[in-house]
């Protein structure tokens, strides 16, 4: 290989980190978070069969879909793996909201983050418009996994 020879790498600033990690079925809980279909989900109900005379014991989980709220279910064998999301939270002061229904958001590190669209969800829609026209100070939480990001709660932490 010569020298002459330029490499150039696309960033895409995850280090090749896995969205999800493996963690035994049988060891998923209520309020925990699990992969079904390629969604990330929250975990509301989960019930064990007992094995039958040649099988597994099986683990049916009922889950809503953490972005869209869609109920989803699976059957997995207690003993395999299933893929877990990781599954973060980070909040964020909001400095404006764009026409085109996209936010602007303050980081930490004092820097803004302008790729998130208003959540899709009424209720939370409307807090964050009329707060934000009445002038106060929001922070919202922004949930993050497996490549998607959304916002998923309003603090108001008093006028500007």
């Amino acid at each position: 290989m010569s020298d002459s020879e330029e490499h150039h790498f696309e960033s895409k600033a995850d280090a090749g980190a896995s969205k999800t990690y493996p963690q035994q079925a049988g060891t998923v809980r209520k309020n925990g978070y699990i992969v079904i279909k390629n969604r990330p989900c929250k975990v509301v109900e989960v019930s064990t069969s007992k094995t039958g005379k040649h099988g597994h014991a099986k683990c049916h989980f009922v889950a809503i879909d953490i972005f869209n709220g869609k109920k989803l279910e699976d059957i997995v064998p207690s003993s395999h793996n299933c893929d877990i999301p990781h599954v973060n939270r980070t909040d964020y002061q909001l400095i404006d909201i764009s026409e085109d229904g996209f936010v602007s958001l303050l980081t930490e590190s004092g820097g803004t983050k302008d790729d998130l669209k208003l959540p899709t969800d009424e209720t939370l829609l409307t807090q964050i418009k009329d707060g934000f026209s009445e002038g106060k100070d929001l922070i919202v939480s922004v949930m993050s996994a497996m490549g998607e990001e959304q916002i998923c709660a309003l603090k108001d932490i008093g006028p500007k």
